[in-house]
Formats: structure tokens, sequence, C-alpha cells
């Protein structure tokens, strides 16, 4: 056993106090739910789970909290803080971080500042890279229905052809993302689409499955009025009904920049290499990060 004191905030969380006797405490996250993926590494960790895998590399930021749990035992009595390890769950799915904070766990241990690792394959071995500001983008489902009037295709002119206002709205959301001024990169892109029923009758349903990322509030809020002001253009064009729904999803992760700059200092030779560039993937980390300053 260890000296920390275990709580459950949330279902599938396991948080770990260490009491050192200061007045503040520091925060580290692990998240750590699987994928639906069949792991085939044959790996001696490999999971024993058909169909569920740690391929996001959850496993290993578990064993990094462990180690520095298994750290912070041994050295408690130095520590500059107390110490919150969280074990977080649903990072894929439902936004784990934000029930979390919910709870008020970060303000109740006094967490005035909190950080968390994300294994990135790409990157050379052994090393450590981040960057200040902008990390990874905001992240949010764009759902598009439309709805027009079935009828076969040897009477199509009585119909209403919710498939080719589908094809057109696709065009015209890519086209605007195309035009967006150099704010930092952007990404919108749709994964899925369904319409219609058989081959030969008119469709009167299109659904169309996307992801917009972005880094800055001002451009999430351009591009979803943008992608509302389309839906309205075509519905008044062909007369198909069109809802364009935006999810909240997460939001950005922003490097806390004095922090990070602190972060540098303090590490001298070791301190992380810097990013080029943020990336487009989305982290549930952000809600941490709307609470106290994060890395």
């Amino acid at each position: 056993g260890l000296p920390c004191r275990l709580t459950n905030p949330i279902r599938g969380c396991i948080c770990a106090f260490f009491d050192a006797g200061k007045p503040d405490a520091v925060a580290f996250r692990a998240d750590m739910d699987a994928l639906p993926v069949t792991e085939a590494t044959g790996l001696p960790y490999a999971s024993v789970h058909p169909g569920a895998m740690h391929a996001c590399g959850h496993d290993g930021h578990t064993a990094m909290a462990l180690a520095l749990a298994v750290w912070a035992a041994e050295h408690l009595a130095e520590l500059p803080r107390n110490l919150l390890l969280v074990f977080q769950p649903s990072e894929e799915t439902t936004g784990g971080a934000k029930l979390l904070c919910e709870t008020g766990v970060l303000q109740k241990y006094r967490v005035r500042r909190i950080f968390a690792f994300h294994l990135w394959p790409g990157l050379p071995e052994g090393t450590v890279w981040s960057r200040p500001g902008p990390l990874m983008a905001r992240s949010s489902e764009v759902t598009v229905s439309l709805t027009g009037k079935s009828v076969h295709i040897s009477k199509y002119a009585e119909g209403v052809d919710a498939m080719t206002a589908g094809a057109e709205y696709l065009r015209r959301a890519y086209s605007m993302m195309e035009q967006l001024p150099p704010e930092g990169p952007s990404l919108l892109r749709f994964g899925k689409m369904t319409a219609g029923e058989v081959r030969n009758a008119i469709s009167g349903q299109t659904r169309l499955e996307g992801s917009l990322r972005t880094y800055s509030e001002k451009m999430f809020r351009f591009c979803r009025q943008q992608l509302q002001d389309i839906g309205k253009a075509l519905a008044a064009e062909t007369g198909c009904a069109v809802t364009v729904h935006l999810s909240d999803g997460y939001p950005a992760v922003w490097n806390h920049e004095e922090l990070f700059a602190g972060v540098c200092a303090g590490l001298g030779d070791s301190a992380p290499a810097l990013l080029d560039q943020p990336a487009l993937a989305a982290e549930d980390f952000s809600f941490y990060q709307q609470e106290v300053p994060g890395v």
C-alpha cells in the first residue's frame, strides 16, 4: 500500500491524494479507457478482451502515473505541494474530464495546476514534445439532416431530391473551409453519408455525419454560423427541410503559457522539444484547463 487517500468521484475513476502537508496541490491526469480495436500485437501485456484495446496508449499513461505514485510515496516529505493523481475514464467517449471537473474534486484538494502526458507514435522514442498555447483542437460533431420527398425516378420532377441536396451541402461546406481566413489550421470532414432506400426512387432522406476541428472559439462560432447558413440556403433552393446540429464537443487543449515557461525553465536541458504546429486531434484534458492552469 502507498500513503495516499483513494476516492471515486465518478464511476470508473480513482483519485489518489498524497498529503505532504502543504497548502495546495498539483495534479496529474492519466486517462485509461480502451478503444474498440482487437489487439493483435502478441505482446505480453496485450489486451485479454477481444474487441477492446488501449490503442491510444492509455495503458502507458496509467503506468506512468503509477510510477509517479511510487516515487511520490518515497519522497513525500520533500514534495513542494500535495499531489493528486487522477485516473480518469471515458476520454475517448463521453468526456470523463468534464464529469470529474463538475464534482469539484480540483477545488476540494486545492489543485493549482495540472499536467498530463499523451503517448504519441511518430515522435522519437524517449523524448518529450509540447508547445505553449494551442496544442490540440476543439472538436465538435457535425450532423446534417435533409428531408425531401421520395418519388419513383420516372416522376422525379414531382419529388424533392434529398440525396442531390446532401451532395451539394457537402460540396459547399468543403468549399467554405477552403476559403477560411488563415487563423491557424481548421478541419471539417464528413466520414458518413446515408441516403435513399432503393435505386429507382428519389431519396427522401439524407444524413451527413462529420467532425469540425478548430483552435479558437471565434473560429468555431464562425464555422458554425457558415454551416447553418449553407443549410438555410439549400432549404430555400431545393425545398428540402435542412437541420444542422453541432455538438458542444471538447474545448481546445491550450497550454498555459506562463506555466509552460516555468516548466521549461525548471527542467533546463530536459525541457520539452517544441512542436511546430498543434495537432488536429482532440483531448478532454482541455476541461481541466478551463478550471486551473494546465500543460
